[in-house]
């Protein structure tokens, strides 16, 4: 992500299509009498950032890329999501954008979004502006959170169709010319139908949360997920407006569907080497997963 400098934005790519709203759901499919509510576990998210740095920087094209890549899709599996994955060129790189679906395949639709791949330099810091982006909260939390959702969410009678969406090649930008928000962009331009809403989720795992109203975000649909935060307590959620990001919710934004950045911009190690574990906290995590489980099963 970056600051917002609205530009006009082209890809070109082979077209993978992707299949939109005629799916059989895994999740939430059948009444369990015995069903007791799972709760969003920020400790859990937090083992799952864990687990991703384990695998080395995620840099479109390396090996940890693509072997994270493929951890998200088992993941998605093992907790009964059905998985699609949409393939796209960029440049030297192939493009993968994975999708987890669940709840029933008719109704307006939600998706909730992050990015994996983390940055290939570390470009704010002046020591080792040469270095990798560790990636724990600017790559990492955004996917632990929409994981751990996967996992509270697989015996959800859900009302409507969720998708959680991991999108490719987003923090590339301004490196060798590149664009930011890539995979986002080729993932939108494809759909058949739209959502209903689309929220993403990135940087939200900082130890000192601070998640101010982002300024190009949908205003309903933020106030609506802050007013949830505020009812749960959760005074990290800042119902201001302070920053106006470059983020995968640009994608949709620029074609009228309405979407939000769940975001900490007030992060000091973005794009350095710092962007480490011992940065994020369970507790932000959990805060963030859970007001989002809560909106969700509430509306």
């Amino acid at each position: 992500m970056n600051k917002l400098n609205p530009f006009p934005f082209v890809v070109h790519f082979w077209i993978a299509l992707l299949p939109i709203l005629f799916f059989t759901s895994c999740v939430g499919s059948t009444y369990n009498p015995e069903f007791e509510r799972v709760v969003f576990d920020g400790a859990r998210a937090l083992e799952l950032i864990q687990m991703q740095m384990a695998f080395g920087d995620r840099i479109p094209g390396s090996e940890a890329h693509a072997m994270v890549g493929d951890w998200i899709v088992q993941e998605l599996q093992d907790h009964g999501w059905r998985v699609e994955e949409q393939f796209f060129p960029y440049r030297e790189f192939q493009g993968r954008n994975i999708i987890g679906m669940g709840g029933p395949t008719e109704g307006e639709w939600v998706i909730f979004g992050t990015h994996y791949d983390t940055r290939p330099i570390s470009d704010r810091d002046e020591d080792n502006p040469w270095t990798p982006v560790l990636g724990a909260n600017d790559g990492g939390s955004g996917v632990a959170v929409l994981l751990e959702l996967a996992r509270v969410l697989q015996n959800e009678v859900l009302d409507r169709p969720v998708w959680l969406v991991f999108f490719d090649l987003e923090d590339s930008g301004g490196i060798d010319g590149m664009e930011w928000i890539v995979g986002s962009t080729f993932f939108v331009e494809h759909l058949q139908e739209h959502p209903s809403e689309a929220i993403i989720v990135d940087m939200v795992g900082d130890a000192d949360q601070q998640l101010y109203y982002e300024n190009n975000s949908d205003p309903f649909l933020m106030e609506e997920i802050w007013e949830v935060a505020a009812e749960m307590g959760y005074s990290s959620f800042i119902p201001i407006g302070k920053h106006s990001m470059l983020d995968d919710h640009i994608a949709f934004l620029r074609l009228g569907i309405p979407a939000i950045d769940i975001i900490d911009f007030d992060y000091p190690y973005w794009h350095t080497t710092q962007d480490t574990l011992d940065k994020v906290s369970a507790e932000s995590l959990e805060q963030v997963g859970r007001t989002l489980q809560s909106w969700l099963l509430s509306n």
